[in-house]
C-alpha cells in the first residue's frame, strides 16, 4: 500500500486495521491497568468488589479517549468504535455485561446521535438479560444549543469531569441510584466550549475534513472533526481564553463565591505552553469574577487526531463534588 499518495502523511498500517491493532498494541503496553474483555471493549486488569459499574466509549480517534479512562476511581470498561464512529450496539452490551457485578451499571457517553441510538439498543439487550443499566448523555458543549435545550447539546471534553466523578461514586459503593443520580448532576453542572485552528485528518483520506484559512479560528468545534458554529480572527492566548471563559460564565450558574473544577483540553496538535497560556487567562477571568478554581486540569484528555485547538471546561463544585474528585484514581491517562 502506497503511504506518500495524497496530502496526508500518516504512521499507519492498512486505515482499515488501525482501531483493532491500536486496542491491541494499547492493552499490551499497559497490562497492568487494562485488558481485553471482548471484541473492540478494554477493561480494568485489576480485581474488582462488587460494586456498581461504569461502562464509557464511543468512537475512536480521540485518545487518551475513552480507554485511557479505564481503571480503578474511573471506568470499569471502554466500548470502542471506528475512527469518529459509534461502537455497535453488541459492543457496547459486550461492555456493560464486563462491567456487572450484581449492582448495575451506568453507561455515559457523548450526546451524539449514533451514540444515543446504539447505546438505547445496547441497554435493551442488557435489561433483557437481568441488568440494570442506567444512561447519561453528557451534553456540556455550549456552543452546539442554547440552555432552554440542553439536552440537545454534544458531549466534548466535559465528559471527562462526569467521567471522574461518576467513577468516583462507584468506587465509594454508593448504589446505582446514587451513581446515576452524581451522574446527571456532573452534566448539568458542566459546560465547555472550544476553538480549532486546524482540521483533524482521517487515516486513509486524501484531505482535511474542513479548510481552516490562515488567520482564522473556529468558535465553537466538535471532537468528530466539524468545524466550528462561527469564524472568527485569529486572537491571542489572553484574547481567546477570556472570550470562552466569558461564554461558559453567561452560561453556567457560577456567581461569585463559586468553587470550580477547569479542564484545558488539547485536541492533538496543540502544544502545553498554549495549553497552559489559554488556561492561564482562564484562571485569571475567573478570578476577577471572585470564583474559586479549586481543581485543575491542563493537557490532552479528549483529542480530534491532530487537530490544532482547545476546548475549555468548567464544572461547578459543591462539597461532594470537591471531595468525589480527590478520591484516587489510576488509569492510563489519570493517575490522583
Amino acid at each position: 500500500m502506497d503511504h506518500i499518495t495524497g496530502t496526508i502523511k500518516k504512521l499507519v498500517n492498512d486505515p482499515e486495521d488501525a482501531v483493532d491493532e491500536l486496542l491491541e498494541a494499547f492493552v499490551s503496553a499497559h497490562a497492568d491497568i487494562v485488558s481485553m474483555k471482548a471484541a473492540r471493549v478494554v477493561g480494568r486488569a485489576d480485581e474488582v468488589a462488587p460494586k456498581v459499574g461504569l461502562t464509557i466509549g464511543g468512537g475512536s480517534g480521540h485518545e487518551p479517549a475513552m480507554i485511557g479512562y479505564v481503571g480503578a476511581g474511573l471506568a470499569d470498561t471502554a466500548a470502542a468504535g471506528n475512527i469518529f464512529a459509534a461502537p455497535s450496539p453488541g459492543i457496547i452490551a459486550d461492555a456493560i455485561r464486563a462491567a456487572d457485578s450484581g449492582l448495575g451499571v451506568v453507561l455515559v457517553y457523548g450526546n451524539y446521535m449514533g451514540d444515543v441510538l446504539n447505546c438505547r439498543l445496547a441497554m435493551q439487550i442488557a435489561r433483557a438479560e437481568g441488568i440494570d443499566v442506567r444512561a447519561v448523555f453528557v451534553s456540556d458543549d455550549v456552543a452546539s444549543a442554547s440552555e432552554t435545550e440542553w439536552e440537545r447539546r454534544r458531549g466534548i471534553a466535559g465528559d471527562i469531569l462526569v467521567f471522574k466523578l461518576v467513577g468516583a461514586a462507584a468506587q465509594r459503593g454508593m448504589s446505582l441510584d446514587e451513581v446515576e443520580r452524581v451522574a446527571l448532576k456532573a452534566n448539568r453542572r458542566t459546560r465547555s466550549i472550544g476553538v480549532a485552528l486546524s482540521s483533524p485528518e482521517l487515516p486513509g483520506a486524501s484531505a482535511p475534513t474542513f479548510d481552516s484559512p490562515a488567520g482564522v479560528m473556529e468558535v465553537g468545534l466538535g471532537v468528530h472533526g466539524e468545524s466550528g458554529i462561527r469564524r472568527e480572527p485569529l486572537g491571542s492566548a489572553d484574547e481567546v481564553g477570556r472570550m470562552l471563559t466569558e461564554r461558559l460564565l453567561a452560561d453556567s450558574p457560577a456567581p461569585p463565591g463559586s468553587k470550580v473544577a477547569v479542564l484545558v483540553n488539547g485536541l492533538g496538535a496543540t502544544p502545553p505552553l498554549e495549553q497552559y497560556l489559554i488556561y492561564r487567562a482562564v484562571r485569571s477571568l475567573l478570578l476577577e469574577r471572585e470564583v474559586e478554581v479549586v481543581r485543575s486540569y491542563v493537557g490532552e484528555y479528549i483529542t480530534s487526531l491532530q487537530m490544532a485547538g482547545v476546548s475549555v471546561t468548567v464544572t461547578v463544585l459543591d462539597e461532594e463534588f470537591i471531595g468525589l474528585l480527590a478520591e484516587p484514581a489510576r488509569s492510563v491517562r489519570f493517575v490522583e
